[in-house]
């Protein structure tokens, strides 16, 4: 569970600090860490000490030691100075270390290891109260989910990086499911979003300006017991999707904004296609051109008020009732009433789903 970097890194301070060299094998002789340039010479001593019931041992000037995650033996520390006392001494304080480390990432093994069967709603509810008590982890607290997508050329730190960024955060917990994602479970002060969009914000600064790597940002809805963390992952995740159909200019994507959008992207396509055929014909919207578009846009952004909209693409009324009557006699969808609009509306969107569904089969 630790990696070997972390065991380098540690033996590494403390022969900064003592002069002291450490070696540290697993159970069969294998080293994983050292501080001297040389350790096949110590393979098969530490797999013979490991082996015996010694709990340490002194072999010529070399300290052996044994350390243990729970009652399994995880480590053979070896220790080595000119001053046989001082190796023994700090061979003993870093034995300490290792031990107090090895239950320190265990705990963060089985914490990540909950959250992420939590995510995926692999656990029965009462294993989940029963083992967020035993982790020491609070039930009932406002948190949300938020998923970061990593797509294109990846450098493989991302994930350290944003554990970093939460790491004195202790209530706050990161993750990852697969390769492409890393997964945010953050206890929040307030069911406000500005704290979200926040932290949605340093994350994109934090991993921002890679050459060759897009990153994206979504989050679902904020949740008041963990047994419905799960929930605000499925909108998380339902964000990223379909954002990349209907927001794919934004970065940073919110579950609570979807709208209807969420619904098309559940239609299957044959009635995607039925449904267009009925509102166009054998015309398509792609026939629009883009002053009529652009038209059509401002038009809905302006809540079909004809006198803002001419106002904002700075034309005469009368020219933009010309265009929408025009509109009228191509679609039979007067945009000016609100169940018109609404039909066409939606139409633009599933055609703007049912390119996006073709593209990702080429």
């Amino acid at each position: 569970m630790i990696t070997n970097q972390i065991l380098q890194k540690t033996i590494e301070g403390m022969n900064a600090i003592t002069k002291v060299n450490f070696v540290i094998t697993d159970p069969e002789g294998i080293a994983l860490a050292t501080t001297v340039s040389e350790v096949s010479e110590f393979g098969k001593p530490a797999a013979e000490f490991a082996a015996s019931p010694a709990e340490s041992q002194v072999i010529g000037d070399r300290q052996f030691f044994k350390v243990y995650d729970e009652k399994s033996l995880e480590f053979v520390l070896i220790s080595m100075s000119d001053d046989e006392e001082k190796a023994q001494l700090m061979g003993k304080v870093m034995a300490l270390q290792l031990s107090e480390l090895t239950v320190a990432y265990k705990e963060r093994f089985d914490r990540d290891n909950f959250i992420k069967n939590l995510l995926l709603d692999n656990l029965l509810l009462v294993d989940i109260y029963n083992r967020a008590k035993k982790l020491h982890i609070e039930a009932n607290a406002l948190r949300i989910v938020m998923v970061v997508k990593l797509e294109g050329e990846k450098r493989g730190d991302e994930l350290e990086k944003v554990r970093n960024l939460f790491s004195s955060h202790s209530s706050d917990f990161v993750t990852a499911v697969d390769e492409d994602s890393i997964i945010i479970v953050k206890r929040l002060n307030s069911d406000s979003y500005d704290e979200v969009e926040e932290t949605a914000q340093s994350i994109l600064e934090l991993l921002g300006d890679r050459e060759g790597e897009s990153i994206r940002v979504s989050y679902g809805t904020v949740v008041r017991d963990i047994k419905d963390v799960s929930r605000s992952y499925k909108e998380a995740t339902m964000a990223l999707d379909v954002g990349k159909v209907f927001f794919s200019d934004k970065q940073v994507i919110a579950y609570s904004v979807l709208g209807i959008g969420r619904l098309i992207y559940q239609l299957p396509l044959p009635l995607c296609r039925m449904f267009i055929g009925e509102i166009f014909g054998d015309k398509s919207p792609d026939d629009f051109d883009e002053e009529t578009l652009t038209t059509i846009d401002k038009f809905f952004e302006n809540s079909l008020n004809v006198s803002e909209t001419s106002r904002q693409l700075y034309i005469h009324r009368n020219t933009l009732v010309y265009r929408l009557d025009k509109i009228q006699k191509s679609t039979g969808l007067d945009l000016r009433k609100f169940d018109d609009a609404i039909t066409f509306k939606i139409a633009m969107m599933v055609v703007e789903y049912m390119k996006y569904m073709e593209e990702q089969d080429f």
